[in-house]
């Protein structure tokens, strides 16, 4: 393929390091049955070890330039698919052609957009068998961190949740071209199966993070009572904190994700019981 210069509107940093390359693959365990995606390709660094090994491929390229160069250097190889896209617009089911659980996704994310590319490939309908990821090793500390570490917020509570996180191994910046202001992590995301929890627990889950994590120097007690979501009493809070076993004036880093589960459906089944006794309008 030809060499095009990254683009750093698309946050582009292109990995070099052909070692470093084939141990990204190489914890992908793909098979020769397997169908993967893979975000980002780029120039097809990663591309080139997976093709001619796999079942289908399909790659999701955004760059307008660097799609047609991956198009025209696998256009013999059937089992390669090419689509020119932005992957958090891209309906990766229909794509497919159906179910998600045997699919596996790799991909050195751009770091711009890391975040809202984990939770869409996290999203209830759309969780892959495993997702091997290149991504910021700052962002990835978040992931991977515990209740009361720094770093700990609602991106780890969300991850962990759901799926089982693990640090595979760090990447210098000197791997990459052009050489990037920061280090990266390569990261192994194994979504569980059957999922845990219900739909309806992830929402509860998701809203009541964002709303603690966003005022994280605040009491639970505080935060539960100020914001308008929640908007609980004293009595409320109380009859919260007895239902789950949960110290509410501790703060939320100080909760591990089973904690905020119970938490998130013991609020929803004292707004369920506050709306069945509240009278109604004559």
């Amino acid at each position: 393929m030809t060499t095009h210069r990254a683009k750093k509107s698309l946050g582009q940093n292109f990995l070099v390091d052909a070692n470093q390359q084939r141990r990204i693959v190489a914890a992908l365990e793909a098979g020769s049955g397997d169908t993967v995606i893979e975000i980002g390709p780029g120039q097809g660094a990663l591309t080139r070890h997976i093709a001619g090994s796999v079942a289908r491929l399909f790659l999701v390229e955004l760059d307008r330039d660097l799609a047609p160069a991956l198009e025209n250097e696998f256009a013999d190889d059937p089992a390669v698919t090419v689509i020119q896209a932005d992957v958090l617009d891209t309906d990766l089911r229909e794509m497919v052609g159906g179910d998600m659980s045997s699919v596996k996704v790799v991909g050195n994310i751009p770091y711009n957009i890391t975040t809202p590319i984990i939770f869409r490939l996290l999203e209830r309908e759309l969780r892959p068998e495993r997702i091997v990821i290149m991504i910021q090793r700052e962002v990835a500390d978040r992931i991977l961190a515990g209740p009361g570490e720094s770093e700990y917020g609602a991106l780890s509570v969300g991850v962990q949740s759901v799926a089982r996180a693990e640090r595979l191994f760090n990447v210098g910046r000197g791997s990459f071209r052009p050489v990037p202001r920061v280090d990266s992590t390569v990261l192994l995301i194994r979504p569980i199966s059957p999922p845990p929890l219900t739909a309806r627990d992830e929402e509860d889950l998701r809203d009541l993070t964002r709303t603690v994590f966003s005022w994280r120097r605040k009491q639970l007690q505080k935060t539960l009572r100020s914001a308008p979501a929640y908007a609980l009493d004293s009595a409320r809070v109380d009859a919260v904190q007895q239902q789950t076993g949960i110290a509410l004036d501790r703060r939320p880093e100080q909760l591990a994700p089973d904690q905020f589960i119970s938490l998130a459906r013991a609020l929803r089944d004292n707004r369920e019981a506050a709306n069945h006794t509240s009278p109604r309008a004559p």
